[in-house]
């Protein structure tokens, strides 16, 4: 964590100064750099994908559980917070699926806020005392 702050704000500041202040030396930030990426995040990588297919074929709806399930049944296991971490991670939020349609009234007639619009909109417009 302290080492991808630094590599982020490097830019802004001397790497010595950033290592000093965290508590870190040098030579392992560099370290850090170097090494290939681990198992574990070559594989959040490749699950990410399978994530990210999974969501957009359910329309953006689906959730980590329904995620969750889907990979499950296409042979991929793997632990639903593992699910809930990727998809937080790569900004998948499922939208809220519409309950119906909204109405600006069910029955009988408009709101009287509304009636007065309608009716003011159908009336023909004043005629000035020129037009007569």
């Amino acid at each position: 964590m302290k080492f991808g702050f630094i590599a982020k704000h490097r830019g802004i500041w001397p790497i010595g100064w950033l290592c000093e202040a965290l508590g870190v030396s040098r030579s392992g930030f560099y370290a850090w750099r170097s090494r290939p990426p681990s198992r574990r995040a070559r594989a959040d990588e490749e699950l990410s994908g399978k994530v990210r297919a999974s969501f957009l074929a359910s329309d953006r709806t689906y959730g980590s559980r329904r995620v969750w399930h889907d990979l499950l049944a296409e042979g991929v296991f793997c632990g639903r917070h593992r699910i809930e971490r990727l998809m937080r991670l790569h900004a998948l939020r499922a939208r809220p699926r519409r309950r119906g349609c909204r109405r600006m009234w069910v029955f009988g007639s408009p709101p009287p806020s509304l009636r007065m619009f309608l009716t003011a909109a159908s009336k023909p417009p004043p005629q000035s005392q020129m037009d007569r």
